[in-house]
């Protein structure tokens, strides 16, 4: 076992042991005692649950964890990365085709290990805690969409991808990067128009008091929007939530009618404001930027390793190949990741603070917010006291209690 391959195993086990400690601190930090300011939504029983659901979903990630680790391990003892190339050569020998089979059948295995768990984590984790509206059926049709919109939009940008390095030379890192960068922004454009309707139906939102509300408020902070749309979100959950799609003059909110079924007008509002803050700061952007910059990163580094020949000795591999070195590069990029990822989560948890405070400040009704934050925490049994490296590894949104501490400082 070379250096590259010990690297590695350290970085793949350190990981695990990592959330491993992580997930057991915040099960320990479950409280007992329900928070003397939820009491106004949660009852003691509806507090157990959520406690149940944590416990529930953190075991499941645990025991999902630890079966992936193992069969990664074992797959790459038993030379399967080395095996599964000589089958992809043996079917056609041609770099990039080749090289589209080879990742193809990798998101394949991948995609079949992880079914089993992703139907136990519908069907009975969700199920058991009422949030599951998911049927078998739309349950199947997500998997076959999902996978057709990979194979017409994922592998001709891979193909790209894997002719830019087989043929471009120094300059390939940038090319790459430039496509990635140039298909993100286009899917942001597109999505809300022709991937979004493909899982979910959206309809405008019927004349009333909720939508003459939200024009109202929008007009009040100089936000033109199109159309307010709702989105059949109860189609899978009893989750609620509420997003933008569309830029510039065709922006429009959507809200979950599971929101707007659970939340009252102001709490709606309130709500509606939080995300038009997030556009006001220029979140938005500031997320897109930060995304083009790990992109860039993540191509410069991937230049820089692709030759090494020790990447490929660390997996057994007979010949080397662009796109053997692409997946091998994800697994050195992990330690990259974790700290860009730990950053982007305090990013956003600080983007939060900033919309909630915009939220209060343009519709002077610092209670609605709180009023809906804590109904969406407890309509979703969110717990209420995070491990504060739970916070800090995962966390996009600061916990409950702090939000509303910081609301209550800012009304004060």
């Amino acid at each position: 076992m070379n250096v590259i391959a010990v690297i590695i195993l350290i970085v793949l086990l350190f990981e695990f042991v990592l959330g491993l400690v992580s997930n057991l601190l915040n099960l320990k930090s479950l409280k007992m005692e329900l928070p003397e300011s939820l009491t106004d939504v949660y009852e003691p029983d509806k507090y157990r649950r959520s406690q149940e659901y944590t416990r529930s979903k953190t075991y499941f990630d645990l025991v999902s964890g630890a079966f992936s680790l193992l069969v990664l391990l074992i797959f790459w003892l038993l030379g399967g990365f080395n095996m599964l190339d000589t089958f992809a050569r043996g079917i056609v020998d041609h770099p990039i085709v080749t090289g589209l089979i080879y990742i193809g059948v990798l998101m394949l295995l991948h995609t079949l290990i992880s079914l089993p768990f992703g139907i136990y984590s519908t069907f009975v984790i969700e199920e058991q805690f009422g949030f599951n509206k998911t049927t078998p059926r739309t349950f199947v049709l997500d998997i076959v969409k999902g996978t057709c919109l990979l194979v017409v939009l994922g592998c001709p940008l891979l193909a790209v991808v894997l002719v830019f390095f087989e043929y471009a030379g120094e300059m390939a890192w940038i090319y790459g990067w430039v496509s990635v960068t140039i298909f993100s922004l286009t899917m942001a454009f597109i999505a809300p128009t022709w991937i979004m309707p493909l899982f979910n139906k959206f309809t405008p939102m019927e004349s009333g008091d909720l939508k003459d509300s939200i024009f109202n408020y929008a007009k009040s902070v100089d936000f033109t929007i199109s159309n307010i749309l709702v989105m059949d979100g109860s189609k899978r959950s009893n989750k609620a939530n509420a997003f933008f799609t569309g830029f510039g003059k065709n922006k429009r909110i959507a809200l979950f009618d599971t929101l707007i079924e659970k939340h009252s007008t102001s709490e709606i509002v309130a709500v509606v404001a939080h995300e038009i803050g997030h556009y006001k700061k220029r979140h938005i952007p500031i997320g897109i930027l930060i995304g083009v910059c790990s992109t860039g990163l993540l191509f410069y580094l991937l230049s820089l390793i692709l030759d090494t020949s020790q990447l490929y000795d660390a997996f057994g591999m007979e010949e080397q190949s662009i796109y053997s070195g692409l997946v091998f590069f994800g697994f050195l990029y992990t330690p990259v990741e974790l700290v860009l990822s730990t950053g982007r989560m305090a990013i956003s948890r600080y983007h939060e603070y900033q919309a909630d405070l915009w939220s209060i400040q343009t519709t002077g009704d610092p209670t609605s917010l709180v009023a809906g934050l804590k109904r969406l925490s407890s309509d979703t049994l969110s717990n209420l006291t995070p491990h504060p490296l739970q916070v800090f590894l995962t966390a996009s949104h600061p916990p409950l209690l702090q939000r509303i501490s910081a609301i209550h400082k800012y009304k004060g």
